[in-house]
């Protein structure tokens, strides 16, 4: 992703300041386990709103403290006309469509599940590519893919799943359509040159995706004033909405571009295994043997997925680099 104004690479900073990069990993996790624990907390939310309102609310709330913490440092300002097609792909699909059948899908399966089934994105981005751009995958993305979609199989298979409830199905499929759907903007953002950063154009992406949930929800549901609004319920959306949501963009704009792209994908590793691992504590979510074989499968698929195009990419600079030097070498000299 092409940041404006990006800081010094990581390597670089940890030279000059041995405590920039280690507090950036603290920050990186706090924003991982505030992810993990949210998947619980959504969980329970379903069961006192209704899941499109909790997912117009996320983003209303999120939106707004977005706009102010901008505004309070001077930095609001319309999106860019180039970076608008970022600004509806992230917030159609990423945001809105995400997260809407994300929380439609919780009233049928278990938070742990969802978390997992949601995080593998990057196996579907790979699928994406090749079916929709043609690239074929390399021989490491085909080994992390089989090994992440055995992951899927064996979670989604009659062993740990009812496929004699309809609802049960249904939950689990709205859920990998949610990751399939997340899967096309990150192809869009590796391909997208940024003009704004990406924290400046977030509330607007925001914005983009609570307007039609709000449509949406209102449609299905009916008025919001129909919600019972418990101090229990207000706290929980002040977790997943302004802390989960807004807070945690501003931890990963901060400092994620502090460590590199590929140990960026390795922390957010952390993200499902929290929410498997806390569902199971807070909510006493069942443990299966498929359960935990898929959580090691798809874990490891996503990693390698990672590994496979951060060497790629690396492969992509080494040639550029030759080219570049190969054409130094013919330049006439004086």
């Amino acid at each position: 992703m092409s940041q404006p104004n990006a800081l010094p690479a990581a390597d670089s900073l940890a030279a000059l300041h041995p405590g920039f990069k280690s507090s950036a990993l603290v920050w990186l996790g706090v924003m991982v386990a505030l992810w993990g624990f949210s998947w619980p907390v959504m969980k329970i939310c379903v069961g006192l709103a209704p899941p499109l309102w909790l997912a117009a609310i996320r983003f209303t709330s999120s939106g707004l403290c977005l706009f102010a913490f901008l505004a309070c440092r001077g930095e609001l300002r319309l999106p860019p006309r180039a970076d608008w097609p970022i600004v509806a792909s992230v917030g159609g699909l990423q945001m809105m469509a995400f997260t809407g059948l994300g929380l439609v899908a919780m009233q049928y399966t278990d938070a742990g599940r969802a978390a997992l089934l949601a995080y593998t994105t990057p196996l579907w981005a790979v699928v994406t590519a090749w079916i929709a751009f043609g690239q074929r995958p390399t021989a490491a993305q085909g080994v992390a893919l089989c090994v992440g979609l055995s992951g899927v199989a064996v979670i989604c298979s009659p062993a740990d799943m009812d496929w004699g409830d309809s609802q049960v199905l249904l939950g689990n499929a709205l859920l990998l359509l949610s990751a399939m759907c997340w899967s096309f903007v990150i192809l869009h953002v590796r391909r997208h040159r940024f003009t704004a950063r990406p924290i400046d154009l977030a509330p607007w992406q925001m914005l983009l995706a609570a307007l039609p949930l709000i449509v949406i929800a209102a449609s299905v549901d009916g008025s919001p004033l129909t919600i019972a609004w418990t101090p229990e319920l207000i706290g929980f959306l002040i977790y997943f909405g302004p802390i989960a949501t807004s807070a945690c963009f501003v931890i990963s704009s901060e400092y994620g571009r502090r460590v590199s792209a590929f140990a960026m994908s390795n922390i957010t590793l952390g993200v499902p295994v929290i929410g498997m691992v806390s569902s199971i504590l807070l909510l006493g979510e069942r443990v299966t043997v498929p359960l935990i074989i898929g959580l090691a499968l798809i874990v490891s698929g996503v990693a390698l997925a990672a590994l496979a195009v951060n060497r790629k990419a690396a492969a992509g600079r080494a040639d550029t680099a030759l080219r570049s030097q190969a054409g130094k070498a013919n330049w006439p000299t004086a």
